[in-house]
């Protein structure tokens, strides 16, 4: 490998954003990713997490879990135990972050499994553009028996139809009776 000439881990330079576009664009893959580590987070250790954050058109985002109340409450006095209603809409609220996380991870891995899928097909579809003579060689010797024995009943099914066609047409085809009053 002693032509191989690449940059490897370099330092990258941070620097702002100038094209407006990619800057809307990477604030907002930046912003849902921060959301999912700090719904993580609230999930893994449960926490009280308020996150607010302005986009660069000055628009203001949160992510606060369990409620406004109760997190700014554990801010202004960490020792201060929060009242019975507070703990309660907490509780649901994190309850309801959960629920809603869990369903997050079934969509997931639908979509996971719906690529899977639009994968497996189009490899199908590239072997039929290739030709059955010419993927042939990827059969086992049970697939060719199984499909010998198909090809077999079929023939065998055919032969039958054919001949209950052919009874069937030659008792249609004797001429009716002749009237005797003609």
């Amino acid at each position: 490998m002693e032509g191989k000439r690449t940059a490897g881990c370099k330092k990258i330079q941070i620097k702002k954003i100038e094209n407006k576009s990619d800057l809307y664009a990477s604030f907002s893959k930046r912003r849902s990713s921060l959301y999912k580590k700090a719904s993580e987070i609230v999930r893994e250790c449960d926490v009280d997490l308020g996150i607010v954050i302005s986009s660069p058109a000055d628009k203001p985002f949160s992510f606060i879990s369990p409620t406004t109340d109760a997190v700014i409450d554990r801010f202004m006095n960490l020792t201060v135990e929060l009242s019975t209603g507070s703990q309660l809409a907490a509780a649901q609220a994190r309850n309801n972050v959960n629920q809603i996380n869990d369903r997050f991870i079934e969509f997931d891995t639908r979509e996971k499994v719906a690529k899977d899928k639009i994968h497996f097909f189009n490899a199908m579809n590239t072997t039929r553009n290739i030709g059955w003579w010419e993927s042939i060689e990827q059969f086992s010797a049970d697939d060719i028996s199984m499909f010998g024995s198909w090809l077999n009943s079929g023939e065998v099914s055919l032969k039958n139809r054919l001949k209950k066609l052919e009874n069937g047409a030659s008792s249609s085809t004797q001429p009716p009776p002749e009237d005797e009053d003609n």
